[in-house]
């Protein structure tokens, strides 16, 4: 447990990880004294964190101490949303949550929903004892859809799991595509080993609607509209097929349906691809040239790009990519989106959550990116019964959820039950009538796999649980012990769950708590001779059920919906700024004031004819709603597209909406996942603005 005591001082330091939504998942270094944390750093020896921290976590410290921190039980004394609450004992709050979930339970417990996402990335503090809780009870289970289940979608139908190249590899490769990820503020460690590569002499090219701070560090920025990646990816096809530079050995060998795909890439030649891309052609034309000559060629894709109407289609056509060329021989070849399908072979899901505890039971599925429809939905024979409890954990839907007006007014019903577990008065908990303290990462026992590395590794708790705070895991063992379940599963402490949580032949426990990371034995070219994750061991172009990939255009494009556009004429994307992780951190100060206000960027040439200067404050709409940003005139923006920074907290924003509030809650071509990117706005300067329709 303990890394280094410092027998001077009496301070010690203990393992721990990030617990956020990255892909870095950073083993973490936290020195404690005397019940106080002094530092929050990253660990020097773990290979891929190597001493580095983003600034976020760096002040991870202060999130866990903030002032407005919630560290007792709280309950409704206001109108919903107001944020107005009474202190309330323990006991008194959950017998009170256990008696109401219980009477709706007796009429139908599919009426309770669980809403949780990855506030924790933990086993064990994620779904394990909540799962468990949920399992037992027979509640509406959660499609848990709103990051990346389009591409992980296309990563299984490609290559047979969500699994990728090493992310320390990249420092050898010759040419490294960075598409859609803004790494210098998302994916910071694998931009270390970016630069590395590039200090080496390779070339970076950043492929992205914006102009981000990695992009100003890459060679080349080949700044495309949104959600044409795909257009993209087989004009690169066509490109190398008509000038051979294909691994015609690599083809035959590990790939099924080439031919079918080859027909298909040859209907895109460059000036086809440009038109829908708003690019050159001539920059298709090198760029396959550079991926089919500089070897090895790798890419880093990030998940913004399948955050469109055909974002499954997207990520397959991307990921083909690396076969073409036959990138995969090498180890400093292929591609990485996600590597936590390397983790589900060692992973013990099914001993953590027990879903077994259903028994017999088949309660429906909600998809979550449509929460605020389905708030407001009546019972009926096809969706079932109304929801009438909602228990939110690890999640701020209110915030981050798609068409924020419909979402509010779903937590606003006051026959909702709502309970949620947090750390702060958030624009969720507002709406709540319960509100739990639980405990922050330097306060619980958790395990964590990656999605960016191949590292497990374990959070040590560094102090005792601040104020009243309990740790997820206790508050459903509470929960459980009220509601009369009686199974042993439930008095688990966290310990027995976290040595539960790995394989022990893929990760000893005891080696984890020493050293505090475990890395996972792979190849370092997994798939150099095939050998993918597949049923025949190849990579798939023609998918059964699915077919082939293709282009499929924006819902909300001059293509899709030309009226839409006429009115809406803009592209909007909001990636999040550099400070915030979706809404998390958002209310830390030393951050937001970094960060000054939710910012609109735009391009002169959208911004002049609105009269719309550099610093103005604008209004930007749609059918669904308005909301208000700094506008900031330059280059970041591409002519036709805007950047709204961030997911604001509604009550922290000017409005007191966020960028939510123009987004949709239609759902990708596969993998029901949410469209943030495929959004159509007009901007017009705040003092001109009607009121929002």
């Amino acid at each position: 447990m303990i890394a280094a005591m410092d027998a001077s001082t009496g301070s010690r330091t203990v393992h721990a990880a990030c617990p956020h939504d990255c892909p870095d998942t950073c083993a973490l270094q936290v020195t404690v004294q005397g019940g106080e944390v002094l530092r929050v750093a990253g660990a020097a020896d773990h290979p891929t964190t190597h001493g580095a921290l983003c600034t976020k976590v760096a002040r991870y410290a202060e999130r866990s101490c903030h002032p407005e921190r919630v560290l007792q039980p709280l309950r409704r004394v206001g109108p919903k949303g107001a944020g107005r609450f009474e202190p309330v004992g323990w006991d008194e709050a959950l017998d009170a949550i256990a008696a109401r979930l219980r009477t709706i339970a007796a009429r139908d417990p599919q009426a309770i929903l669980p809403y949780s996402y990855a506030g924790t990335m933990g086993l064990v503090q994620g779904e394990s004892m909540a799962a468990r809780f949920f399992h037992r009870l027979g509640a509406s289970l959660l499609d848990r859809t709103i990051c990346s289940t389009a591409g992980g979608a296309a990563l299984a139908a490609t290559y047979g799991a969500k699994v990728g190249m090493h992310v320390e590899h990249f420092a050898e490769s010759r040419l490294i595509l960075i598409w859609g990820s803004n790494s210098i503020g998302s994916n910071l460690h694998f931009w270390t080993f970016a630069q590395a590569a590039k200090r080496a002499g390779a070339k970076l090219v950043c492929i992205d609607p914006r102009r981000t701070e990695t992009a100003d560090k890459c060679h080349e920025h080949v700044a495309l509209l949104p959600g044409t990646d795909g257009a993209l990816a087989l004009a690169l096809m066509h490109e190398l097929i008509v000038h051979d530079r294909l691994d015609h050995d690599y083809l035959a060998r590990h790939v099924a349906g080439w031919e079918a795909l080859r027909e298909r890439a040859l209907q895109w030649p460059p000036e086809r691809a440009a038109g829908v891309c708003g690019i050159e052609a001539a920059q298709i034309r090198a760029l396959a040239q550079d991926y089919g000559s500089l070897r090895p060629a790798a890419i880093r894709l990030n998940y913004g790009v399948q955050r469109v109407h055909g974002g499954c289609n997207t990520v397959r056509l991307i990921a083909l990519l690396p076969c073409l060329v036959g990138a995969w021989r090498h180890r400093a070849g292929g591609m990485l989106l996600s590597s936590s399908g390397w983790f589900v072979p060692v992973r013990n899901d099914a001993a953590l959550q027990r879903p077994d505890l259903l028994g017999a039971r088949r309660p429906r599925t909600v998809n979550m990116v449509t929460i605020g429809d389905d708030l407001l939905r009546a019972a009926s024979a096809d969706f079932g019964p109304r929801i009438e409890a909602l228990v939110v954990y690890n999640s701020n839907p209110v915030a981050v959820a798609p068409d924020g007006r419909r979402v509010r007014a779903g937590f606003a019903r006051d026959d909702l039950f709502t309970v949620v577990l947090e750390h702060f008065l958030t624009d969720t908990a507002d709406h709540a009538d319960y509100v739990l303290p639980a405990t922050t990462q330097l306060e619980h026992l958790d395990v964590h796999t990656s999605y960016g590395h191949t590292y497990a590794l374990i959070n040590e708790p560094a102090i005792a649980p601040l104020g009243q705070a309990r740790p997820n895991t206790q508050i459903f063992r509470d929960l459980a012990a009220r509601m009369g379940f009686d199974e042993a599963c439930f008095g688990d402490d966290d310990e027995t769950l976290a040595r539960a949580a790995l394989d022990p032949a893929a990760v000893d426990f005891d080696t984890l708590r020493r050293v505090g990371w475990v890395k996972l034995a792979l190849p370092d070219a997994p798939f150099a001779d095939g050998g993918f994750p597949t049923p025949d061991g190849r990579a798939r172009a023609d998918v059964p059920g699915l077919g082939l990939p293709d282009f499929v255009p924006n819902h909300e494009s001059v293509q899709s919906a030309p009226a839409l556009a006429r009115r809406f004429p803009l592209a909007m994307i909001s990636p999040p700024p550099r400070n915030f992780l979706n809404s998390t951190f958002v209310n830390v100060r030393s951050l937001r004031v970094i960060e000054g206000e939710p910012m609109l960027e735009i391009h002169a040439d959208d911004a002049a004819p609105r009269g719309i200067a550099d610093g103005t404050m604008v209004r930007v709409f749609n059918d669904r709603g308005s909301t208000a940003c700094r506008a900031r005139v330059g280059n970041r923006a591409r002519p036709g597209v805007v950047n709204a920074l961030g997911v604001w907290w509604r009550k922290l924003s000017p409005a007191g909406t966020n960028i939510n509030e123009l987004t949709s809650q239609r759902l990708t071509d596969v993998g029901g996942g949410p469209v943030f990117y495929d959004c159509l706005v007009q901007v017009e300067p705040a003092a001109a603005a009607a009121e929002p329709g």
